[in-house]
């Protein structure tokens, strides 16, 4: 089949169906939504793209009063449920409303984002104006929501408009109005990063209480974010709410996909030698007790295989968003955190306390809270006991890094974070210590840097070179890894041009602290022996040259 259309970057459900797009059938979400329905407000909360857009956009499509949906759904597992399709397809009035692209570097740009996203909605719900059953005084409000050019409408307006909306929808179809709400938190997430959290804060929730706390003319809503904003802050005074997180066990079929789904897919498309490494760099989520790969990243790669079927698995979630949250994070670690970054780094796993209710402003107001961020935004996943092998102590989740992706999303910031922190430490004693051939002022220098590193791959050789590196890049100095010259390739070679002076640097990784002192004099030899420094005599004036051997966060370093 390799005349399927991959469905990447799509999120309108009739535009993927009707061009005629590889789908996955998530339809059953209806059935499970319907038929579990114990609250008037349900909350959805996964990491982004994890198909929350495309599954809210269903199921505007199917309840929407104005559509005709059934070619959308032939075909799709719900239509074989005929009488709930009877009951329910095209049945209800149904606002949908992505708060996805609600940002701005300020309030007042932000609030433009909100207004002209309010506008459009208005635009899309014009039969509303000219409506004999809607309220004259509703008609005054909608026609300034409307009008995009309205320059000083005021914030209240804005509080108001969805409670408007369903109101005047409610009076027209003589129905209650079905509530989709997209990416609720991201006007709050975009304004905790840019310094306008209480003011953002306070539209939204006011937006949401109207909309949703005691509304007669709502038949139930629908609401998706990453996160579940604690409800006294954003969902106060809404009695009848549930909230489905990745911990509950719920509908996590639905968001993601499963083992079955990505083996579909790849025998549909003729790809299935390619599992194993999708299964290594895009599995890895465990949402309940359900384990799911990142839809997005599952697509982007099958496309690209079709391309180029020896492409390498790469890392397209990073490039879906900003990464900042794990830099923040970094920035704040104290020796515990650090610690624990260095485990989940080499493969291993921590226990903390997972707190589900969490407000912007308060993220990193605790420990808990950051670990929270990381594991409810997908940067984290639960193991479960039988994995491990260990009892998990009460109250407390096993954490770990998912995949590969996000494996090399920690690893890449990490080395950010070092090269932009070895910039701001005081290098001028390590650097002495270097060009006057002090060997143990070296050691100890060195040795400081590396407890205030955070270290990662069990302290393999390649995290050593790359630290070696990072010390002296960015202070004037040229630096080459791994340069080829004599008879092989040195580790690290430091040029100082101006005057004339070279540094050679052979690195050992040491097994255990009694082989340090013995893999640093075999390092020094190695220079000696595969003559790294030679090409270096004739141009230089002083040609230094540094065995140096590493066991954990400790460093030894002899002059030849």
């Amino acid at each position: 089949m390799n005349n399927v259309k991959l469905p990447v970057g799509i999120s309108d459900f009739h535009k993927l169906r009707q061009n005629e797009y590889y789908y996955v059938d998530k339809t059953n979400l209806i059935k499970e939504l319907l038929e579990s329905r114990i609250a008037e407000v349900t909350l959805i909360t996964r990491p982004r793209r994890f198909g929350k857009t495309i599954g809210m956009s269903m199921l505007a499509y199917f309840f929407d009063i104005r559509k005709d949906s059934r070619k959308l759904f032939e075909d799709l597992k719900i239509s074989r449920d005929i009488e709930l399709c009877q009951k329910w397809m095209n049945q209800y009035p149904t606002l949908f409303i992505s708060f996805k692209d609600v940002d701005g570097l300020n309030f007042q740009s932000a609030m433009k984002m909100l207004r002209n996203q309010i506008s459009w909605i208005c635009n899309e719900h014009d039969y509303l104006s000219d409506s004999d059953k809607v309220n004259e005084n509703d008609k005054k409000i909608f026609l300034k929501l409307q009008d995009i050019s309205e320059e000083n409408l005021s914030e209240d307006l804005i509080k108001i408009s969805v409670a408007t909306i369903i109101r005047m929808m409610n009076a027209h179809y003589g129905k209650p109005v079905i509530l989709l709400l997209d990416e609720y938190d991201v006007p709050l997430a975009k304004a905790s990063s840019n310094g306008y959290y209480k003011e953002m804060l306070d539209v939204m929730k006011t937006m949401m209480s109207t909309s949703l706390k005691d509304n007669s003319h709502l038949q139930f809503a629908v609401v998706t974010g990453c996160l579940k904003i604690a409800k006294e802050s954003i969902f106060t005074g809404t009695n009848n709410f549930i909230s489905d997180t990745i911990i509950a066990t719920h509908l996590n079929e639905y968001f993601g996909f499963t083992d079955q789904e990505v083996k579909d897919i790849l025998k549909d498309i003729g790809l299935q030698e390619h599992f194993k490494e999708i299964k290594e760099w895009y599995d890895g989520y465990n949402f309940g007790k359900i384990d799911v790969y990142c839809p997005w990243d599952v697509m982007n790669y099958v496309r690209d295989l079709r391309i180029d079927p020896d492409m390498k698995p790469a890392s397209y979630w990073k490039n879906t968003s900003d990464n900042a949250i794990i830099r923040s994070f970094i920035d704040y670690a104290g020796s515990s955190i650090t610690r624990k970054l260095e485990i989940l780094m080499s493969g291993g796993y921590i226990t903390q306390k997972i707190e589900e209710n969490l407000t912007y402003d308060y993220l990193h107001a605790s420990e808990d809270n950051l670990w929270s961020i990381l594991y409810l935004t997908g940067y984290l996943t639960q193991v479960r006991e039988q994995d491990i092998g260990e009892k998990i102590p009460e109250g407390l989740a096993a954490l770990a890094i998912p995949n590969a992706e996000i494996q090399e999303i920690f690893e890449t910031t990490v080395q950010t974070w070092f090269s932009d922190s070895a910039r701001s430490w005081n290098r001028h004693a390590l650097f002495t210590a270097v060009w006057d051939g002090d060997s143990e002022a070296m050691t100890r220098e060195m040795n400081t840097l590396l407890r205030m590193t955070i270290s990662y791959h069990d302290y393999r050789e390649d995290f050593y070179h790359a630290f070696l590196a990072g010390i002296f890049a960015g202070a004037g100095y040229m630096v080459e890894s791994n340069r080829e010259h004599g008879e092989g390739r040195s580790d690290v070679v430091v040029i100082d041009p101006h005057n004339g002076r070279v540094a050679v640097f052979e690195a050992k990784y040491s097994r255990t602290l009694e082989r340090i002192e013995p893999d640093c004099t075999e390092a020094l030899a190695q220079i000696d022996d595969r003559m790294y420094a030679k090409e270096f005599e004739d141009n230089y004036d002083q040609v230094l040259c540094y065995g140096i051997s590493f066991f954990r966060k400790r460093c030894y370093v002899k002059k030849k």
